[in-house]
């Protein structure tokens, strides 16, 4: 699968399913791009450089979101 068509496809799911849930670990993006961990990360990364992906941190765990969605968002004024 082509690396734009990879990303298309995690940004599409992570938009269905963010109606249930607003954050997900990064084992579930991989799992969802059906990528070995390495190759995931890249295209993560780019999706968080391009601004299509947010990640927060609690010092301990680190999660990916879309942009604008779930409680923490709205608590730190990012819609």
């Amino acid at each position: 699968m082509a690396y734009e068509e990879q990303k298309e496809k995690l940004l599409a799911e992570l938009e269905k399913k963010s109606k249930n849930k607003t954050k997900f670990y990064f084992n579930d993006l991989a799992k969802i791009l059906g990528e070995k961990p390495r190759a995931a990360k890249k295209i993560v990364n780019e999706l968080v450089d391009e601004g299509k992906l947010v990640f927060w941190s609690s010092g301990s765990t680190t999660m990916y979101s879309l942009p604008g969605t779930g409680k923490q968002a709205h608590a730190e004024g990012e819609d």
